[in-house]
């Protein structure tokens, strides 16, 4: 069986993240082509999808958001995702144990003796009146009918995980800063969600295995599950085990991908690319060695946005006053030092609306 190296998989995942060369692909498909992008914070998939398409206009972004054709919606791994309102409806209810799950992992004593199907019942009840509300302004409207688990856990568990919900344009929309209002998914879109498959079958698993390669292959198993938080999927790679290839990577897992994907040689150069905070190019992985040094790893979960040089984390970056401050990682060479300055001059610009194109790169440790 074939083995890839770190640096293979590295350039497998830039070109399927549309990091090698940016795509001119619609806004709309660039979404659904990565099964969405972590949007926790709501300004970042801006940068992310700039970083990856030709002549990004934001306010497409923004008029898909208020358009009702991308929602952000709390997915993968319990986290604001935002992604096409086709895969909402197709993905929601397959991810509704674990959103339980997650929850409650964290609220268990809070919400322990709560009867949850009771409760998600008499929160759409609340939410019938098509009134969109803050999670707090929910919790507040049931506390007295449940008083015990107290505001957070109540309003974490309907919001998160009960009630399919979406969060409501203003927030996320471009240079927009807006609290979050929830609206019932299915009423907001004016379409249902798609119900569990009958019988035991997972449609829906198998499309995410699929959807997942597409994106972020070869990958692992563990990978897989890294990126969707899902953890009943082997039977659905089991289902389309026949479709795929498989290789092994250099510590022998054995890595699954689709035959006809992207598999560029691993010499390929690969251009300086910011990426935003919480991106799913580094969080989407159970090893995250392709594409960030396990000294760097605690980055990717702390919120830090960070500059690939080479496809690899070299960097993290902030913007203070229109000015793009990278702060290299070790040591960068002049010519990837020049590579990082001249895209942290687009990014000033974009960011800026061409008022700015400074940057300023600080001195490698």
């Amino acid at each position: 069986m074939t083995v890839l190296d770190a640096r293979a998989l590295n350039r497998a995942t830039l070109a399927r993240q549309l990091l090698l060369d940016r795509a001119d692909l619609p806004v709309l498909d660039a979404v659904a082509h990565l099964g969405g992008l972590q949007a926790q914070e709501p300004q970042e998939p801006f940068v992310g999808l700039w970083s990856r398409l030709r002549a990004f206009d934001p306010a497409v972004l923004s008029d898909l958001l208020t358009g009702r054709s991308v929602v952000r919606t709390h997915l993968m791994r319990r986290t604001v995702h935002l992604v096409t309102a086709d895969d909402a409806l197709a993905w929601r209810a397959r991810h509704d144990a674990m959103l339980r799950q997650r929850v409650l992992g964290v609220y268990r004593g809070e919400l322990a003796g709560v009867d949850l199907d009771e409760l998600a019942a008499a929160g759409r009840a609340v939410m019938a009146d098509g009134e969109p509300r803050s999670m707090s302004e929910l919790a507040r409207a049931l506390a007295d009918r449940w008083p015990k688990p107290g505001p957070r856990p109540l309003g974490e568990i309907l919001v998160a995980a009960l009630i399919p919900m979406v969060q409501l344009p203003p927030r996320g929309l471009w240079r927009t800063r807006a609290g979050v209002r929830n609206a019932p998914l299915s009423s907001w879109l004016g379409r249902e969600i798609a119900p569990p498959a009958p019988g035991g079958s997972d449609p829906v698993g198998q499309d995410l295995v699929r959807r997942y390669l597409a994106a972020f292959g070869p990958a692992a198993s563990a990978d897989l599950r890294a990126w969707c938080g899902l953890a009943g999927l082997p039977a659905a790679i089991t289902a389309v085990r026949e479709e795929l290839v498989t290789f092994r990577d250099e510590r022998g897992r054995e890595l699954l991908d689709l035959p006809d994907a992207p598999r560029p040689d691993p010499e390929t150069p690969a251009p300086a690319r910011f990426l935003p905070a919480f991106d799913n190019a580094i969080l989407g992985y159970h090893d995250r060695g392709r594409i960030i040094d396990d000294a760097h790893r605690g980055l990717s979960v702390a919120g830090a946005r960070v500059v690939l040089v080479d496809g690899r984390v070299a960097a993290t970056w902030t913007v203070e006053a229109d000015t793009v401050l990278v702060t290299p990682l070790y040591r960068l060479s002049r010519a990837d030092r020049t590579d990082v300055a001249e895209q942290g001059r687009e990014l000033a610009a974009f960011l800026s609306d061409g008022d700015s194109d400074r940057v300023r790169i600080a001195a490698s440790s």
